[in-house]
């Protein structure tokens, strides 16, 4: 029966080209937009787990309360030590201290007088010690555009971008003006390694990267860290297992009323992480529903035109003695058939398109001049096992919805009228 109409389809291409070309479009577009949309997840997530939050994140409960703010004045003593015991306790996960900062960055001229200035976001990582992972983290090597990588004490990266601005060419000397730890002001002298790109208009904007004993020295952070940011060992970040670790750290903690207690956070728990991402997989879903609905309506109406045009078709199998249901049926297993071969070619179609963005991705820098969120500004897909399935979702259910309402008009034939059809 299912090689009989299979037969019926392929040469009767008006049954089938139409319906076959809305499943394909519908198929193709849906698992390309679920593959944009996991790419955009997936680079929102690692962009800001990278620069911004980490997997996990420990900071002191005082400095919690304001973090968007970076009082430092508020900030995690004793850090080597905290740093030690979460190596112990969490072995498989990778532990570093950070302090963000801001200032103004100062470069003299010739005579040691202001030539340029500008504000300036910093922020020192663990640079010079040897097996560092921040190099790494950062992707300092990808992300260099002049000049080399701090090797010394005292040396700095700051975003091309910004030094563009202030004319800075690697080499050059600049100073940091800031705050101390104790609020009191800080001047600390610095020379331009090299300048970056990381492709994340929040960073390039003003950017500074130092390594973490020259800020501590120049701010008066001996042993002192803002954050202390946990990556699993893959770099994938998991919530159930990170917030595992959360409520077991924080319940060790819990019972201390110190304001500078120590507090372990999520990723999904910091910057709105949840709405954004909530927002984005009700985007996901909102996508399949459309184009559910879209497909069914363009297929119920071609099921229609389909139904009008083999009118007699219907009438004469009804005449041998075919029964209505069973006519019924074999509609609905020749639109599951369209179905199938619409979604294949659609998956095909898509996927390669997602594989094609993966790989190049799309520079969409120009949409992000103001942006304040740690994303790239280069967008990429992601495909994933699901990426192969996702489009079996509309490919078969608006086909199967859209033969069966057109479908029920086969009841409403008149059996005692088929004569006389068959007259005329």
């Amino acid at each position: 029966m299912i090689k009989f109409l299979f037969k019926g389809l392929m040469r009767d291409r008006s049954r089938s080209l139409f319906p076959i070309l809305t499943v394909v479009i519908g198929v193709m577009l849906t698992v390309f937009i679920y593959n944009w949309i996991n790419g955009a997840q997936f680079n929102f997530i690692d962009s800001n787990a990278r620069f911004n939050t980490g997997h996990v994140k420990i900071m002191s409960r005082a400095y919690a309360r304001e973090a968007d703010q970076v009082p430092n004045d508020l900030a995690l003593i004793g850090v080597q030590s905290l740093v030690d015991k979460l190596q112990e306790e969490y072995p498989d996960m990778i532990w570093t201290p950070r302090i963000r900062f801001g200032g103004l960055l100062d470069i003299p001229d010739a005579e040691g007088e202001t030539r340029e200035q500008g504000p300036v976001m910093g922020m020192a990582v663990d640079l010079l010690s040897a097996g560092s992972n921040e190099p790494g983290i950062f992707k300092l090597e990808e992300a260099l555009v002049r000049g080399r990588v701090p090797q010394r004490a005292a040396e700095i990266l700051i975003s091309e971008d910004f030094a563009r601005r202030l004319k800075v060419q690697p080499g050059d000397t600049a100073t940091l003006i800031s705050v101390t730890m104790q609020g009191s002001m800080a001047v600390a002298n610095f020379t331009v390694a090299g300048t970056i790109r990381f492709g994340v208009e929040a960073m390039d904007r003003g950017a500074m990267i130092a390594d973490i004993a020259d800020i501590r020295a120049a701010l008066d952070m001996e042993d002192a860290a803002g954050e202390i940011l946990g990556f699993f060992g893959d770099f994938m970040y998991r919530d159930p297992q990170a917030s595992q670790i959360t409520t077991r750290f924080n319940a060790a903690h819990g019972d201390d009323p110190d304001e500078f207690v120590p507090v372990m956070d999520t990723l999904l728990h910091q910057a709105g992480m949840t709405d954004l991402m909530a927002m984005l997989k009700m985007f996901s879903g909102l996508v399949l529903v459309v184009f559910i609905a879209v497909m069914s309506l363009v297929l119920w109406n071609a099921g229609l035109m389909g139904s009008l045009r083999r009118y007699g078709e219907i009438g004469v199998r009804l005449a041998l003695g075919e029964t209505k249901t069973h006519i019924y049926r074999s509609l609905i297993w020749e639109s599951l058939m369209i179905g199938v071969l619409g979604s294949l070619i659609g998956t095909a179609v898509g996927l390669a398109e997602s594989y094609y963005l993966q790989a190049h991705g799309l520079n969409i820098g120009f949409m992000m001049k103001n942006a304040s969120l740690f994303i790239s500004n280069v967008l990429r897909a992601k495909v994933s096992p699901v990426s192969y399935v996702i489009g079996f979702i509309p490919g078969l259910a608006a086909t199967f919805l859209g033969s069966s309402v057109s479908g029920t008009g086969i009841y409403r034939r008149q059996t005692s009228r088929l004569m006389k059809e068959l007259e005329s």
